[in-house]
Formats: structure tokens, C-alpha cells, sequence
């Protein structure tokens, strides 16, 4: 079999294949990585979704017998919305980040891979393969640098030339010893803009992310979010995208080749309010085909709290109450507190002091007092 050849028709038929950029390297352990990884560890800077065994993230060879390559694939997905709605008083709109616009971007992927698959299989009956995205054990940003698909960036992305960063990666494990692309020399030069505007100072420095102050990671937690953070996520619902939109080398790309990636802008941009009381059928419904939703409503509509007390939103101040009465999660109930502490005002006040008479949840009282000591 002349691998090679194969190598270049699977280049030539990736547009077809749905697959935007495609890059070949080997499946050697990746040596580098895992002394990163080990020492992010031990800073504590994982964030708890990762595979926790970190052999597993470094080494093809446990996750297949014999592997020979890997092949990365990266997907581009738009960043501007068409027709976006706009947030104003009485109707303010919380975002979801790009990465959560238009379909779960893992199910795009995962199709993409499995036509790959097909196409590979048809060729070479006896290929093995094995794919993931994202949730699989290996670190697709390391895959896709050795693969030279672009290159490790400042921001903790990879940067394609063609489509900035703005690009969802896969790959796939297989016993083909296909030759080896290079790797991409780094471009970022002198520029630290990502790490000088990250609103939590998440980037610790160019290449290395504490996940655990990420607004991407934080807008998924389920559980109160820590005081200091709460005035920087301002209306984001799911994710955050700033490290990307300030990025030189994303200026001008807004790439619309997925239809599957085209968002619904009241999906991507929903009103606020009405996130509050929405039922587990209705959010199922109306996000559940969104990367964003993964989570559940839960922490969805914690920030949405959080985002209307950014905007001081005090038309919400009902709804709020409502949840601060009867909402039977103390997290919710919390929150709601201290949004309508941060709204302020004398109704504000009088709610509070009514509602710390009634609550018996430790945590919530906590946040009664942070919403009083707010309204003075």
C-alpha cells in the first residue's frame, strides 16, 4: 500500500469529508506534554474536566494496540452573529460564547471523523482506527501543534493561518504509518494582548491557563461563584471569548462553511428574564442541541442572575424575588440575593430583610447579608 498516496487523497477529499484543515503525525509518546501537564497539576491549575490519568493523555499507545499516526482534524466555526439581537433596558440578553453556537459542536465533529473513518476503511480494509473530541484522552491542541494543523498559541489555542483560532479539533489514533507533517513555527512573537485582557487573569502567562479563574471554566460550575468573580463574567452565560476576539490574528476571519455552526440569535443571545424560570423540558428544548447545555440549566441560570445585576437591571427585581423565595435550590435562592443587593435600591432592601427572616439555609443567609451590605 502506497501510504503516501493515501495520505494525499485523504488531503484532497477532506472538503467533501466536511473537514476544513487536516494535519498527519506520528503516535509517539508526547514527551513534553506530560512534564506540562505534571507540573499544572500541581499548581492546581486543572480544571477537573480533564482524563485524570495523564499517562493516557500522553501515550497512543495505551488507548490502541500498535498505533503508527494520528490525524488531526480542525473544523472552522463562525465568530459574528447575523441579525444579533440587541441587550437594552427591560430586555437585557445574556451570550453564550462561539464555542456554543449552532449545533454541539462534538456531534459536528464526531460525524466529520466517522465519514473519515469510512473513507479510510474502504481504502485500507485492515485500519484500525480510534477518534475523539475533546472529551477523549488525548490533548487535542497538543495533537493538532505536532500535526502542524497551526500553532500553540499564547491564548492556549491553537492558531490556524487560514481560520484564526476560531476552530473545533478532533483526531483519530490509527495502526497506518502515515509520514509525519512539521510542525508550525510559533507566530505570536512579542504580542501579549490575550494575557494583558484576560478579566481574571486566568492566563498566567502565554501558554499557561490556571482553569480554575477561567471565565469558560467558571460559567460551568455548578455551585455559588466565588465573590471575586462575580462582577467580571458581566452577561456571559456559557464561556467566554475575549482571549480570541483581541487575538491580531483573528481580525477579520468570520468563517460561515458549517450550517451546523450558524447560530439561532435568540438561542446564542436569549433574553435574560426568562432563563429564570425556564422548566428542564423547555431548556432541553430550546438548548439542548448547544454545547453550552451540557451542564444543565443550573449554572445557566445562575449567571443569569449574575449578568442582570451587571446591567442593574432593576425591571428584573420581581423575577428575582421570586427566585429568592421559592426557588428550591439555595444556590439559586443565594444568588438571587446578592443580584438584587447589587441591583439596589429601597424595594431591594425591603425584600431582603423580609426573606432573612424566612431563610434557614446557612449559605443563603450568607448571601442575604452580602445583598444588604450591598444596598447601603
Amino acid at each position: 500500500m502506497n501510504y503516501d498516496a493515501l495520505k494525499q487523497e485523504i488531503i484532497d477529499h477532506a472538503d467533501e469529508l466536511g473537514i476544513d484543515k487536516i494535519g498527519f503525525t506520528s503516535a509517539d509518546f508526547f514527551s513534553d506534554l506530560k512534564g506540562r501537564l505534571i507540573r499544572q497539576e500541581a499548581l492546581n491549575y486543572q480544571s477537573g474536566f480533564e482524563e485524570k490519568d495523564i499517562d493516557k493523555r500522553v501515550t497512543p499507545s495505551l488507548l490502541m494496540h500498535e498505533p503508527k499516526s494520528i490525524i488531526s482534524i480542525a473544523l472552522a466555526y463562525p465568530s459574528k452573529m447575523k441579525d444579533a439581537p440587541r441587550s437594552k433596558k427591560g430586555e437585557r440578553r445574556g451570550v453564550f460564547a462561539r464555542a456554543s453556537w449552532g449545533e454541539d459542536y462534538h456531534t459536528v465533529l464526531r460525524k466529520a471523523l466517522e465519514r473519515l473513518e469510512q473513507f479510510i476503511q474502504e481504502r485500507v480494509p485492515d485500519a484500525r482506527m480510534k477518534s475523539m473530541v475533546d472529551t477523549g484522552e488525548l490533548v487535542d491542541r497538543a495533537v493538532a501543534e505536532r500535526a502542524g494543523v497551526g500553532w500553540s498559541a499564547k491564548n492556549c489555542s491553537i492558531i490556524t493561518p487560514e481560520f484564526g483560532s476560531y476552530v473545533y479539533l478532533g483526531e483519530m489514533i490509527t495502526n497506518i504509518p502515515f509520514s509525519p507533517n512539521e510542525p508550525m513555527e510559533d507566530q505570536c512573537g512579542d504580542c501579549n494582548l490575550c494575557v494583558d485582557v484576560c478579566p481574571t487573569g486566568a492566563l498566567v502567562q502565554g501558554g499557561q491557563l490556571d482553569a480554575k479563574k477561567c471565565i469558560a471554566f467558571l460559567t460551568q460550575t455548578k455551585d455559588f461563584l466565588p465573590d471575586e468573580y462575580r462582577t467580571k463574567i458581566g452577561n456571559r452565560l456559557y464561556g467566554c471569548d475575549t482571549c480570541q476576539t483581541v487575538c491580531p490574528k483573528n481580525k477579520g476571519i468570520d468563517m460561515h462553511k458549517h450550517p451546523e455552526f450558524e447560530p439561532d440569535p435568540e438561542i446564542a443571545k436569549p433574553l435574560l428574564e426568562p432563563l429564570l424560570t425556564i422548566s428542564n423540558r423547555e431548556f432541553k428544548e430550546s438548548y439542548g442541541h448547544v454545547s453550552g447545555s451540557w451542564r444543565g440549566k443550573k449554572p445557566i441560570q445562575r449567571n443569569a442572575l449574575i449578568a442582570l445585576a451587571h446591567f442593574k437591571e432593576a425591571s428584573a427585581l420581581p423575577s428575582i424575588f421570586e427566585v429568592m423565595q421559592h426557588d428550591v435550590r439555595p444556590v439559586m435562592r443565594g444568588t438571587a440575593a446578592w443580584a438584587a443587593g447589587k441591583i439596589g435600591g429601597e424595594e431591594a432592601e425591603k425584600m431582603l430583610l423580609k426573606q432573612k427572616e424566612l431563610e434557614q439555609d446557612e449559605e443563603v443567609l450568607k448571601e442575604i447579608e452580602k445583598g444588604l451590605s450591598l444596598c447601603k
